[in-house]
């Protein structure tokens, strides 16, 4: 008697991450072109027109702001890059570019932390706050950075869990871009970091439509930003936290 053999799942039979190359380019374009509607006006426009030189919260455009603003406009086009080669099946080429991106990570934290503690001594911060307090919310961003990619890199041999790290990492420094979306600002920071963390959302339901379930590390990630948030808000007011802003400030 013949065994018929059993068709291939495709993407219309609902097949597991039958449809992850796409949404992972789609999440990285998205997330590009939100850092673009953030950043377009108060920074790169201004470079192109020769505009105002300075922050949102009116510190100049020294040589560590525009070092800052490169590394992060390299991580944008080359996490855009990395999902495109998964997408085209040039996996060897995206792990080889794996090691630049983690460089770039390094150098990134670097620069991301020097341009917060640059900016609190020089009292630049939102109208309204207050500089030393304010230096928590990008340090702690630097933290939670740098621990996904540090996550990520360790499990990179485990590609579910990685790729998944990957977007996070790139979800928690997302939230200077939407801060500066138009009307945003002036609703505070659960306000911008609610937004700029529903791209988070989004990863999560399109796991669940598409396995059912939601994948660990989203549960662990998700939960670990959104925890950030108070516990940052709650540490910049206290007498400890001063006197370590003030340390690093001196």
């Amino acid at each position: 008697m013949a065994v018929a053999a059993a068709p291939p799942l495709s993407p219309s039979r609902g097949a597991a991450g039958a449809y992850d190359r796409v949404f992972y380019s789609g999440m990285a374009i998205g997330i590009a072109l939100t850092v673009l509607a953030g950043f377009g006006p108060t920074y790169y426009a201004r470079i192109l027109s020769g505009g105002r030189m300075a922050t949102f919260s009116g510190a100049p455009f020294t040589a560590i702001v525009h070092l800052h603003a490169a590394l992060f406009t390299c991580w944008v086009l080359l996490f855009i890059t990395q999902t495109a080669l998964v997408a085209a099946h040039r996996v060897a080429l995206h792990r080889r570019l794996g090691v630049a991106g983690a460089v770039l990570a390094a150098a990134m934290v670097a620069a991301g932390t020097t341009v917060a503690v640059a900016g609190a001594k020089r009292g630049g911060a939102p109208p309204g706050a207050d500089p030393l307090v304010f230096m928590a919310i990008p340090l702690f961003d630097m933290v939670v950075f740098s621990s996904f990619v540090t996550a990520a890199l360790l499990l990179r041999r485990n590609k579910e869990a990685h790729k998944r790290l990957m977007l996070l990492a790139y979800i928690s420094i997302i939230v200077a871009a939407v801060a500066r979306l138009p009307g945003v600002l002036p609703m505070g920071p659960l306000a911008f970091f609610g937004f700029g963390y529903l791209f988070a959302v989004v990863a999560m339901l399109y796991d669940f439509v598409s396995r059912r379930r939601v994948h660990k590390v989203y549960l662990w990630g998700a939960a670990l930003m959104v925890a950030s948030v108070p516990l940052r808000i709650a540490i910049s007011g206290t007498a400890a936290w001063r006197g370590f802003a003030e340390l690093l400030t001196r």
